[in-house]
């Protein structure tokens, strides 16, 4: 499948990929983020945002000129080249992520061959920032959360990988079009077609739980806890530095809920299978489709957070070495043995 920025010009087709993707980092993060104040407020009987705009639509937006307005303060002994580029570096792996997520029947900027282990190699380049912002900040708190999540990043980085090698097994593909397309003729007991989500049910829990602390999402918000290290890698940024983190947390939330519905809900598909219209309509559908299944992810992001309680770093790190890591592996092992006797 080609995408839609096929173009005789190689340059212009760039400038359109270029210009598509950031439109979609700095749109569809804001919606989730101001989906999350609301969603959270309803939980907790409260009305959230409600003075910028209509509802608080534009919350997000006066916070981004709030940040904009402040002091970026730099602490006097810490390495200012690292701490001002730490940020950056947290950032960047979304946007290129985003470049090979497909959210459409053609509306993807490029289709790799390795798409799936290229987007799980560039999302685990946050890790470096995490430590960058720790490191430098000449700070014991900072520190200490930049190792914890270094070291949570690690440990659940490889249930993830393995929860999406095991999909990469049924499909018989590492292209992210590849594998929505493979969905789309999967079919039960050569019955009906459903999503990889019903056969790969652990699979997609396992990615989700992954998704979660890669994030330093509650219950998994370790680095960041704010009764043991103030905010972690965060505590001597201001200004909009600090909003980069924000933004980089919301973005990932995004990159994580497509990469979750491109490889265990079908993608584009309302369902696999489902013939879209023709032409333009068609890639609307598929778009608004994708766009619906993240909302659906980010919501169980917002659950989580408004319903367990914190973690302890060692059981943090017991939960991935000693029970997803294992039923990662004894996942991998049943999707093969199924393979090989279909």
């Amino acid at each position: 499948m080609e995408t839609l920025f096929t173009l005789d010009n190689v340059w212009l087709a760039l400038l359109l990929k270029v210009i598509a993707v950031l439109i979609i980092f700095l749109t569809v993060p804001l919606v989730m983020g101001y989906m999350e104040h609301k969603v959270l407020a309803h939980m907790q009987a409260r009305l959230g945002p409600m003075e910028a705009l209509p509802h608080g639509v534009g919350q997000l937006v006066a916070d981004g000129i709030k940040f904009l307005q402040k002091e970026n303060v730099v602490p006097a002994a810490a390495d200012k080249w690292v701490f001002g580029l730490a940020p950056g570096v947290m950032l960047i792996p979304a946007i290129v992520v985003l470049t090979v997520v497909p959210f459409g029947p053609g509306a993807f900027a490029e289709n790799l061959d390795a798409g799936i282990f290229f987007a799980l190699a560039v999302s685990s380049i946050g890790t470096i920032g995490l430590l960058m912002a720790g490191w430098a900040s000449a700070n014991k708190f900072s520190l200490m959360g930049g190792l914890r999540g270094a070291a949570q990043l690690i440990a659940y980085e490889l249930p993830m990988v393995l929860a999406a090698a095991a999909v990469v097994l049924q499909a018989e593909t590492l292209s992210l079009v590849g594998i929505v397309e493979a969905q789309a003729g999967f079919r039960l007991f050569g019955t009906i077609t459903i999503p990889y989500a019903v056969p790969h049910f652990f699979g997609l829990a396992l990615f989700f739980m992954s998704a979660v602390a890669e994030l330093n999402r509650p219950p998994f918000d370790m680095p960041i806890a704010d009764a043991e290290l103030i905010a972690g890698h965060m505590t001597e940024y201001t200004g909009i530095r600090f909003a980069f983190f924000l933004l980089s947390e919301y973005a990932g939330m995004v990159v994580f809920g497509a990469l979750a519905t491109v490889l265990f809900l079908g993608g584009w598909y309302p369902w696999p299978g489902y013939l879209l219209p023709e032409g333009f309509l068609g890639v609307v559908v598929g778009f608004g489709t994708t766009i619906g299944k993240i909302a659906a992810f980010m919501f169980l992001f917002i659950w989580l957070r408004a319903t367990f309680p914190r973690l302890r770093e060692d059981q943090l790190q017991r939960l991935s070495w000693l029970i997803l890591i294992p039923l990662a592996l004894l996942n991998i092992v049943i999707v093969a043995i199924a393979k090989v006797v279909a």
